[in-house]
């Protein structure tokens, strides 16, 4: 009896706490909400068949148990009882599998008039490409994966000289526009996830799946790898905004296309990068608050600011050196300058962007000037090694601003002594970097797991690899043991 009462209760229970408990999917921010209906069927069909199982298990413990003078009688089968479980159990299977052929069926049914926009995952980065003027994207391949085309865009395809290429985590879509997702992959199995908006697809290698999707909803929207693709899975998100048309297309036309890309990877002055930084910061308003002339502005002047003291809010002193630059642009409220208003929003900038637009301060002052100088025979080598880095899925797992990844920041790295798995130390040289690109598991790294492949560069990409690793060195820092 007292089985049947513990039962009895597991049902109660459950319903309640189906019921009153706060974990419910949130609002669809899209068109797919027969997607949350057809999980609600298929609950409501297993909540039927739970809640009859279990009662029919305590119904039998409380009429056939055990009795004195009492026989079990021996019914080998039931036509009738097995008639009736097949017909609720094929109803049941119907109920539960109808619903999602037909939503499924939409969600591949992509109409005519979608936008196309196409997912590139590796491991464990995203990006995005969108078609250009001619609204048709060009011819993609794992064969033509390079530095300078980390996409695997055909070069000598004319329709996707004018794709626009987003080589970040964060991607814009236009609100209340149809959507058509093409999923690709470059390495492993990945799956593109919006919880909200309801999306979800598996990324196969070599193949290109598919799905659509129209936004209704303006806001931000996490991306998620929803399908194991290593030890960095976790860390592999990324950011999708839904906003107005108009802001869309405003976002759109100062993305880079395939054709501009290729051009700026066969730039190597110092001057290309800083003019790239001056139409950037045309583009993001960014001339709106700092003036380039030493006029007052509603944020500090961008003219003389590399390499002078600047007092902060709280008293201390910075100063303005490439790091600062760049915290400064991703995290504005991080060091406040002492007589400014917190008003700057965060940007998120591709880390060339972020290079262009500190060159691109640093040509407005005469310290700035020199350090260009005295970087300028080595920056064919440093952005060759960035691209290397971008496109073999280096930052991934290194961050640049010394946060902690799968594998150690390469910031403030090299010349800095790192202690070895094995408890022994080793200077971050040449020669270190070089063998722990060729082979990971040389000199493991304390604190951190041996899942970097190895990788086999030609000596001139190893060179450029270093040279990158080494632009990100800090002086200034305390002795961090990091390693790559």
């Amino acid at each position: 009896m007292a089985i049947a009462i513990i039962l009895g209760l597991i049902v109660v229970v459950s319903i309640l706490f189906h019921l009153l408990a706060p974990w419910h999917l949130t609002p669809a921010a899209s068109n797919w909400g027969s997607i949350d209906t057809t999980l609600f069927i298929t609950l409501v069909i297993c909540g039927v068949f739970f809640i009859a199982i279990v009662g029919f298990m305590v119904v039998a413990i409380i009429r056939f148990r055990h009795r004195e003078g009492r026989r079990a009688r021996y019914e080998p089968e039931s036509r009738k009882l097995e008639l009736w479980l097949i017909v609720a159990t094929s109803i049941g299977i119907i109920g539960m599998l109808a619903p999602g052929l037909v939503v499924y069926s939409d969600f591949v049914q992509v109409p005519k008039d979608a936008y196309p926009l196409e997912v590139v995952a590796q491991q464990w980065q995203w990006a995005f490409r969108f078609p250009g003027q001619d609204g048709q994207l060009g011819r993609a391949d794992v064969k033509w994966v390079d530095a300078g085309n980390p996409l695997g865009l055909d070069p000598d395809d004319p329709l996707g000289q004018d794709d626009v290429l987003i080589r970040s985590n964060e991607v814009r879509l236009p609100l209340d526009r149809p959507v058509k997702v093409l999923l690709r992959s470059k390495d492993v199995l990945h799956n593109f996830y919006i919880p909200q908006i309801r999306g979800k697809m598996d990324m196969v290698p070599g193949m290109v799946s598919h799905f659509w999707f129209t936004p209704t909803v303006a806001g931000q929207y996490e991306i998620l790898c929803a399908e194991f693709c290593g030890v960095g899975h976790f860390n592999m998100r990324g950011m999708m905004r839904v906003e107005p048309v108009q802001a869309f297309d405003q976002w759109l036309a100062a993305q880079p296309t395939f054709a501009q890309t290729l051009a700026s990877a066969g730039k190597s002055d110092q001057g290309g990068l800083a003019e790239k930084g001056r139409q950037l910061a045309e583009t993001h308003g960014c001339r709106a608050c700092h003036s380039q002339d030493g006029s007052e502005s509603l944020g500090p002047g961008w003219q003389d600011l590399y390499g002078r003291e600047e007092k902060m809010a709280d008293g201390s002193s910075v100063k303005v050196d490439e790091a600062y630059l760049r915290e400064s642009i991703l995290d504005p409220r991080a060091k406040l300058v002492q007589g400014f208003p917190p008003v700057m929003v965060p940007y998120t900038f591709t880390q060339d962007e972020l290079a262009a637009l500190v060159a691109f301060i640093q040509s407005l002052s005469a310290a700035g000037q020199s350090a260009q100088g005295a970087s300028g025979a080595g920056g064919d080598a440093v952005g060759q090694g960035q691209r290397l880095a971008q496109s073999l899925g280096c930052l991934a797992c290194h961050s640049l601003d010394g946060s902690k990844g799968v594998g150690p920041s390469w910031q403030g790295l090299y010349g800095h002594r790192v202690t070895l798995a094995d408890g022994s130390q080793v200077e971050a040289d040449d020669a270190y970097l070089e063998e722990s690109v060729r082979a990971p598991a040389a000199k493991l790294v304390q604190g951190f797991a041996p899942v970097m492949p190895a990788f086999t560069p030609s000596d001139q990409e190893l060179a450029a690899l270093i040279a990158f690793i080494k632009s990100r060195a800090n002086p200034d820092a305390t002795n961090q043991e990091q390693a790559p």
